[in-house]
């Protein structure tokens, strides 16, 4: 049988993704996880930037496409 922690979110991965915020552009100082669909899907058809902000958008990306924006519900009290 497989392991449930396999397909389990890092609590500490999305921890930091949500105190994450957007460097530059019209939505500087916003949390990545607050980052509207459409324009996260811009971003990736544009190419994410390098580093780890790119590694946090790429993240963001496949939570909010894949319908799993319900991660975030707790993070935004935070």
């Amino acid at each position: 049988m497989g392991n449930d922690t396999e397909c389990q979110p890092d609590p500490d991965v999305l921890l930091k993704l949500a105190g994450m915020r957007m460097p530059f552009g019209r939505y500087r100082d916003r949390r990545l996880i607050d980052l509207p669909e459409a324009y996260v899907i811009w971003l990736s058809n544009k190419g994410f930037p390098s580093g780890q902000l790119g590694d946090m958008l790429r993240m963001v990306y496949e939570i909010k496409v894949n319908g799993l924006e319900y991660l975030f519900t707790p993070l935004r009290r935070l």
